[in-house]
């Protein structure tokens, strides 16, 4: 965002509260008191968030009644009414069933969500009455004093009291490079720290601040994210709900003027028509699986930011991970300190300097917590400096007052080129996949851009990290599934390519140093010969992600530290481990509050579940919708008789779509999920609903050629359109295991028994000799003409995946 856009929004006026307070002014070491943070939250200065993904029960209740298909089935049920028809008006049954269900599943979708975003909320550590303490975001105030370190998402906005901090605004105003903030400069909520540590005050919360207005505005602008699957089913109801009108008044017309099959029977007619052609549960239950499937992983201790997330996990044919925290464990320990130079720097002195060392720098990332945790001992110079260490340039320093300047960090990047002798004496640790780090005595004084002078090796400091103990099967797992692993680490891509060796990641022995990687033809040719990049930066993790996306595939992103966030922002799905820094929480879709990378097999294995499942329910809906759109524009054009009355269309729905869409919703099916979701749809559907039109078009003709009664024709209608559902049914559940046999044995069951001795309670007719040979004729016909449909419709898909094949890797080709 530019710098114009970004004065603008600080310009807007503030959110009025409820009484005006004045301000404070505390400073950094006492903060607010306990009374006047009371008095701020008590009249409306807390740090309240103004956009919330939660709904409300009322607009929960709303979004499943007051829809647009529940409009159109009043309007015909009040025709049906008026016809005298009431029996066929039980389809309104079957609309209040599927609501009453969606609402109490979203309902308690969103109890388990509260309670999981409880436990999963961050803390913000404020000083009040001179004391350090934590409370949750929402309950800071106005003019609270916030301690912030590397990793800390910044709250609100204010000016830096004391201390020093870079930070990132990358995700608020798009500028990737860190800036370092200084006493006095302004701290932007939504930006994060990448290092240092200091204090500020927080003097515009909640709505005033600079990242709530923005979410407002993007609100405002875009609305609810939406993933591309529930973007199909809005196109498809708008495309019906723009039909629904000229076909029915054309059917009506058909029925009442040219057939004059008298205002009651035509309305009956009409009314059927429409209702088969409305998908009324298709997106009800495309929404409560998505609903049902976040709870699940809620209570799989997943935290889901945006329901998309689910559809695109079912896609992800590439997962980036990094070494640490996910292939390692978190926690690294020192294993031994190796002396470069004994004649100078002996092993005591090299313990004392690290004890001064790690007295005076932070320890803000898992490899310096390991160092501070062993050199603990007293320190006996007193630090004038510290220079934090990045992700950017791999060390940090520390500027003694009595004896110098030392830095630690990698060798490659602390010595250059000159790093030949040290990396001799490191590689067979690296062979063993430890870390290893090098401690250097500073000729010049360093700064933020450098160190300025040479640089003396005085040790090696090796860590241990080992694998997570499921790392291996784990890993095996997504092998299995097809899906590639790309490791992407900060570390030296030997020790990460012996590490992953370690783990069992396949070509895990083909890396490369992301130091080489200049240009975007790089990285469009590194992403499809290379697994491993090790000394990787921020940015140039988030260019490798859009580099393996600019190659056709889904990249889901693992990370836990604040030199992930821009990829994970950038990544098809994010997931962050709880125990990592704040910021990579925040921009994530998905949060493993367990943080533990066993896990995400099920998670995967969910989101795979929840959409096959769907489009395989889909595909059930949309025969019965095919049919009826074009039976109803061939009868209302051809001057045939409409074959179905409104209760035999239900009977057919609940039989061969909504009650077996329901139960292989909850089905297993952990298949990597491929294509847009409507062109799978669609190849599953086309061939039944064009099967049904086929053969009923031709129970249509043998009525005209036969003379057939009304009653007949509609009897005949249904005993195919019927078995025609149940023979879909049959090929969309294969795989077929006793639960879908037994499925589909129960459904065949009840269509007979409803069709044969229940059929006047349907307006069905008993069947003479003659049409008994006919209905025959036409059920032994339908597996030939779905066959040949879906041979028919195999080979276009075929053809048209070729296509895009063709054309997907012309496209590569032009951008390398």
């Amino acid at each position: 965002m530019g710098l114009g856009k970004k004065k603008e929004i600080q310009a807007q006026g503030e959110t009025p509260a409820l009484r005006e307070v004045e301000r404070f002014y505390p400073g950094a070491e006492r903060g607010l008191t306990s009374a006047q943070a009371a008095e701020l939250a008590a009249n409306g200065y807390a740090n309240t968030a103004v956009v919330s993904n939660a709904k409300t029960t009322g607009q929960i209740i709303r979004e499943n009644t007051l829809t647009f298909f529940n409009l159109v089935f009043v309007v015909l049920a009040v025709l049906l009414v008026v016809a005298g028809q009431y029996k066929d008006m039980f389809f309104l049954v079957i609309a209040l069933i599927n609501s009453a269900i969606g609402i109490v599943q979203q309902l308690r979708s969103r109890a388990t969500l509260e309670k999981l975003n409880l436990l999963a909320e961050g803390r913000v550590k404020v000083v009040r009455d001179g004391r350090l303490g934590t409370v949750a975001p929402h309950n800071m105030v106005r003019e609270e004093v916030v301690e912030l370190c590397a990793g800390d998402q910044i709250p609100a906005d204010g000016p830096v009291l004391v201390g020093q901090v870079t930070v990132n605004e990358a995700l608020i105003t798009g500028e990737a490079d860190p800036i370092t903030k200084n006493p006095g400069d302004e701290l932007l909520s939504g930006s994060f720290v990448v290092s240092g540590r200091c204090r500020a005050r927080m003097d515009r919360v909640g709505a005033e601040s600079y990242a709530s207005r923005l979410a407002l505005e993007a609100k405002a602008d875009r609305g609810a994210v939406k993933s591309s699957m529930m973007k199909s089913l809005d196109r498809l109801i708008k495309v019906v709900g723009f039909a629904l009108i000229p076909i029915g008044t054309a059917l009506f017309c058909n029925e009442y003027i040219v057939l004059q099959h008298g205002f009651s029977a035509s309305v009956s007619s009409m009314v059927g028509a429409l209702i088969g052609m409305i998908p009324e549960g298709l997106y009800l239950l495309t929404s409560v699986a998505l609903a049902v499937s976040v709870a699940r992983l809620a209570g799989k201790k997943t935290l889901v930011h945006e329901m998309s997330a689910i559809e695109t996990l079912a896609r992800v044919d590439v997962l980036c991970v990094d070494k640490t925290g996910t292939i390692t464990q978190p926690e690294m320990t020192v294993r031994e300190v190796v002396p470069l130079d004994e004649t100078r720097w002996d092993a005591g002195e090299i313990e004392e300097i690290l004890n001064c060392y790690y007295s005076a720098a932070d320890a803000d990332n898992d490899t310096a917590k390991a160092m501070a945790n062993r050199f603990n001992g007293p320190a006996k110079w007193r630090a004038d400096k510290v220079i934090p260490f990045t992700s950017a340039t791999k060390w940090s320093a520390v500027i003694f007052r009595d004896a110098g300047a030392f830095a630690v960090g990698a060798p490659e990047f602390i010595l250059g080129s000159e790093r030949g002798a040290v990396d001799a004496i490191a590689a067979p640790y690296r062979e063993e996949g430890c870390r290893t780090l090098l401690l250097g005595r500073c000729s010049g004084i360093p700064g933020v851009g450098g160190l300025n002078g040479d640089v003396e090796p005085v040790a090696l400091v090796v860590l241990d990290n080992p694998i997570r103990p499921e790392a291996k099967d784990t890993f095996a797992y997504f092998a299995r599934q097809g899906v590639a692993i790309k490791v992407i680490s900060g570390d030296i891509p030997e020790t990460v390519s012996r590490v992953a060796q370690q783990a069992g990641i396949e070509g895990a022995e083909r890396y490369i140093d992301a130091g080489y990687l200049k240009e975007g033809v790089d990285y469009a040719q590194a992403v499809r010969d290379y697994t491993v990049f090790g000394r990787v930066t921020p940015d140039q993790k988030q260019k490798l992600v859009k580099a393996i996306q600019r190659e056709g595939h889904t990249v889901a992103m693992t990370g836990d530290g604040v030199n992930d966030v821009l990829a994970l922002k950038d990544a098809d799905c994010g997931i962050a481990m709880a125990s990592g820094a704040e910021a990579a929480c925040q921009v994530a879709e998905l949060v493993l509050l367990n943080s533990d990378f066993s896990a995400l097999p099920s998670v995967v294995e969910e989101g795979r579940r929840v959409i096959n499942n769907i489009q395989r329910s889909a595909a059930l809906y949309l025969v019965k919708n095919i049919m009826a759109l074009f039976l109803a524009l061939i009868t209302a054009f051809a001057g045939f008789p409409y074959p179905f009355a409104p209760i035999q269309m239900t009977l057919i729905s609940a039989l061969t779509i909504g009650i077996p869409s329901f139960v292989l919703a909850l089905e297993p099916n952990h298949e990597l999920v491929r294509g847009s979701f409507m062109r799978n749809v669609l190849r599953r559907a086309l061939p039944g609903g064009l099967s049904n039109i086929v053969l009923i078009v031709g129970i249509e003709l043998f009525t005209v050629a036969f003379t057939f009664e009304k009653t007949t024709l509609t009897t005949l209608a249904t005993a195919v359109m019927g078995f025609v559902g149940l023979l879909v049914l049959y090929y969309v559940s294969r795989p077929l295991d006793w639960k879908r046999w037994t499925l589909l044995g129960t459904m065949s069951a009840a269509m007979l028994i409803s069709i044969v001795f229940l059929g006047a309670y349907f307006d069905l007719t008993r069947l003479d000799f003659q049409s008994w040979l006919v209905i025959v004729v036409f059920l032994l016909l339908a597996p030939s003409v779905i066959h040949v449909f879906e041979l028919l419709f195999e080979r276009c898909w075929h053809l048209v995946d070729e296509w895009f094949a063709r054309r997907s890797k012309r496209k590569r080709r032009q951008i390398s």
